[in-house]
């Protein structure tokens, strides 16, 4: 029923999740064998002896690695592969979709191919039941701690004479590089849900090469971190479309390839992504974790403008966790550390952390702050800070960066109602919403809505009952 290994050890992923799953050799060998009877496989019946010898290192002749997979994936309500457990992947082998996702490369190439391949663009939102079901807490964060010891592995050698696709090199991954920032670009202009399907085919094009080209193991790496570079904007793309459960899939086949890449402070960038993501679904306590996370994992990589910029996001998560003091010192490390950037030395995904993305995201930290202020004196003088910061971000963004802008107004609008300051909340409102049939975005429409939520307090208002009736006719649906 089985072969050995060439070189036998155990296999330490079958006991790994065997032990995850909470089942005994026993259990495994009979449902197993259940599994087959039921497909109609004759002739497997394996014992506890048998499994045995599955953890010692024996690998089993197909099926049984397939049936196996669908155990353990069935048990443990994760989408296990084959190479999961150790074994060799079947022609079309189950793929993991979670966070749990080993870091090797085979993998990843697995678990981006099955991405691009089966996504499809439904509507959700923030509170739609994707949403409520993406992985969080120790789900998420437990897998992703070994990120920072991950080692990239071995790439799989493939003689360019046996392959359809022949040999790549410099130019292929320049290109990758290229097409990258034309859709980040069409992102910061027009919003994830107009370009997201494409940059998704992008990428499964892109770990086509991974997959079946032949390449140096220079150009092997830098494909790798090509791809994850794609791989972020695919996901960001699809957060800002309100798709979270894909978003973190993306994000997470990104951070694994980055891993391959041999590439920290990509991994970094895509962390502060997920980080975004979990603080806009409202887990602010896993938001602050993957950016600490990223900040130890990437300290010997990241540059300046990195730095500052998770410096800058633990500003606003330690904000919103109502750890006041600490926002403030986070805050001052972003502007110092800011102060040693040189955008010329900059990783060509950081170019959108300049002065204006700064002075928004701790404008907006200083607003959350004011909002958790009980002290009116220190609330206005927080409030200040935030007007000042976001006014200098407004003044100073790109005209390309529409997405930014209106939530540098809609930051401004949530300041001015911190205060009371109604008239102001809603001329800023007013000027927000004047950009919703231009850019198609989801992340808009929630911030919308949140100030909607906010602005009740002040119902009685006219200003405030204004600003929430353009808010009802802006974004799509009724808010109750």
């Amino acid at each position: 029923m089985g072969r050995p290994r060439l070189t036998r050890r155990p296999n330490e992923l079958l006991a790994h999740w065997l032990a995850r799953s909470g089942m005994s050799r026993v259990q495994l060998a009979r449902a197993v064998a259940d599994r087959a009877r039921v497909r109609g496989l004759r002739g497997i019946h394996p014992d506890e002896s048998r499994v045995r010898r599955w953890l010692a290192g024996e690998i089993p002749r197909d099926p049984v690695p397939v049936l196996i997979t669908e155990v353990l994936s069935g048990r443990l309500e994760l989408a296990l592969t084959c190479a999961d457990l150790g074994f060799p992947s079947p022609s079309h082998p189950v793929p993991n979709d979670g966070p749990d996702l080993p870091w090797q490369s085979a993998s990843t190439i697995d678990a981006i191919a099955y991405l691009t391949r089966s996504e499809a663009m439904l509507p959700h939102t923030r509170t739609s039941a994707d949403a409520v079901h993406i992985h969080c807490g120790d789900d998420l964060l437990g897998p992703l701690q070994m990120w920072p010891a991950a080692k990239p592995s071995a790439l799989i050698e493939r003689p360019g004479e046996h392959t359809a696709s022949g040999r790549i090199g410099t130019r292929e991954v320049e290109g990758i590089r290229a097409i990258t920032s034309m859709y980040r670009d069409a992102d910061n202009r027009f919003g994830g849900m107009l370009s997201r399907r494409a940059v998704i085919a992008q990428m499964a094009d892109a770990n086509t090469m991974l997959d079946s080209c032949s390449y140096s193991e220079a150009t092997g790496r830098a494909l790798f971190s090509a791809v994850a570079d794609l791989g972020s904007v695919a996901g960001w793309m699809s957060f800002d479309a309100g798709l979270h459960k894909t978003a973190q899939r993306l994000f997470i086949t990104a951070l694994h390839a980055a891993n391959e890449g041999g590439d920290k402070a990509l991994g970094a960038h895509i962390l502060q992504c997920m980080a975004r993501q979990m603080s806009h679904l409202g887990h602010y306590e896993d938001a602050l974790e993957l950016v600490q996370l990223a900040q130890y994992g990437a300290r010997r990589q990241a540059s300046p403008a990195t730095r500052s910029m998770l410096a800058a996001l633990e500003a606003r998560f330690q904000a919103i966790l109502g750890s006041l003091d600490d926002s403030e010192r986070s805050a001052g490390q972003a502007e110092e550390t800011f102060t040693r950037v040189a955008f010329a030395d900059e990783p060509s995904y950081m170019t959108f952390f300049d002065e204006a993305e700064l002075s928004a995201t701790l404008g907006v930290a200083h607003q959350i702050a004011a909002k958790h202020d009980d002290d009116a004196t220190r609330r206005a003088r927080r409030a200040d800070k935030a007007l000042s910061r976001l006014g200098t971000a407004l003044s100073l963004r790109p005209e390309h960066r529409v997405r930014s802008q209106v939530f540098d107004h809609i930051g401004l609008a949530r300041t001015h109602l911190t205060v009371g300051a109604l008239d102001g909340a809603l001329q800023e409102t007013a000027t927000a919403v004047s950009y919703i049939d231009s850019i198609g975005s989801k992340r808009v429409a929630d911030r919308l809505i949140e100030l909607h939520d906010e602005a009740e307090p002040f119902a009685r208002s006219a200003d405030a009952a204004a600003l929430r009736t353009q808010i009802k006719h802006a974004v799509t649906g009724s808010v109750a």
